[in-house]
């Protein structure tokens, strides 16, 4: 099953779909069809890791570093979605595409 996110001007997700089986790995043509601007996500993607029905990495495709959710930013350089910061200290890992909090002081 296909899942599409749709972007504001900004990049910005402002709707998350399911899509039409057929319309797996279409997303220009939604585009297209729709006049908005559709990326496809994964549900099966976090932190840059695809995941298997059980839960577990299963060495498949990551698409697009997470799957998409309302508030996450399309970075089209990369190619990724990643969420809103939780906080401003903490920093975008640029691997896994999550969010990390600042280190303790000890």
């Amino acid at each position: 099953m296909a899942h599409f996110a749709k972007l504001d001007e900004n990049n910005v997700v402002i709707f998350v779909t399911v899509g039409r089986d057929e319309d797996n790995g279409k997303e220009a043509e939604l585009t297209a069809r729709t006049g908005d601007v559709y990326k496809q996500t994964s549900y099966n993607t976090r932190g840059n890791v695809h995941y298997g029905q059980d839960g577990q990495p299963d060495g498949g495709v990551a698409l697009r570093g997470n799957y998409a959710g309302i508030g996450y930013t399309y970075d089209a350089q990369n190619d990724v979605f990643y969420a809103p910061q939780p906080d401003p200290s903490w920093t975008l890992n640029k691997t896994t595409w999550l969010w990390e909090p600042p280190a303790e002081s000890v």
